[in-house]
């Protein structure tokens, strides 16, 4: 019986997965679409990609699905690319990605356990 519940589990998180998926998309594209018509600039809406991108993630945790790191790092991008645009920031925002990056890496190498960077992964 137990099998049987675990099953079912499985099967209703792989359609939530879906529907969320397909609901992330549709805002994304009503999103694109409104933004574009109403000609409110890239500041505006990279931000409504960000929003979009994490509140998925958020539906993702609150029905107890798992985190997609990647769309959790692209959100964040979207959303500091989007307040960068807003707010004219005269520095470009690629380097400073970059060091982000790279110190991300360095503190991964450093603090994780062994093999556990993404550098030193085994294949």
């Amino acid at each position: 019986m137990k099998e049987k519940n675990d099953d079912q589990r499985m099967t209703n998180k792989g359609v939530l997965h879906k529907k969320l998926d397909a609901a992330g998309w549709s805002l994304f594209f009503i999103w694109i679409g409104i933004a574009l018509l109403a000609h409110v600039g890239w500041g505006v809406g990279l931000l409504g990609v960000g929003i979009i991108t994490l509140g998925v993630q958020a539906a993702r945790k609150y029905f107890d699905l798992d985190l997609e790191g990647f769309w959790v790092a692209v959100g964040i991008l979207f959303v500091v690319g989007g307040f960068w645009k807003l707010m004219n920031v005269q520095l470009g925002l690629l380097p400073i990605l970059c060091i982000f990056a790279g110190i991300a890496l360095l503190v991964s190498m450093l603090v994780g356990k062994s093999g556990d960077s993404i550098l030193c992964r085994n294949r």
